[in-house]
């Protein structure tokens, strides 16, 4: 008797509407809601990387401008020049993996 009632209940029904209305049709739904919040996490993640890059980026950069020998390793090193008496030989390491 009180569930027929409970149905007959004009208040249940608006609310009823309402949490559909929420859920299914409204501009700012579930669904939207879900897929925004897989994108600000994708996005932090992100800011994140950029971050440990810049910190890396700052540390390179004081450890260069610290001395000038460090400049001519970071030159030697990174953009493989050399003197004009020496021969360059590179030797790449395969099983090292980088940060990303």
């Amino acid at each position: 008797m009180k569930l027929i009632r409970f149905i007959k209940n004009k208040y249940f029904w608006v609310t009823l509407f309402f949490v559909a209305w929420l859920f299914f049709f409204d501009k700012n739904n579930f669904f939207d809601q879900w897929k925004q919040r897989q994108t600000l996490n994708k996005l932090e993640q992100e800011a994140d990387y950029y971050k440990k890059g810049i910190e890396k980026n700052k540390k390179e950069k004081e450890e260069l401008f610290s001395s000038e020998k460090n400049l001519e390793k970071f030159a030697r090193e990174k953009y493989m020049m050399k003197k004009s008496d020496e021969d360059l030989i590179i030797i790449i390491d395969t099983t090292k993996k980088e940060v990303k």
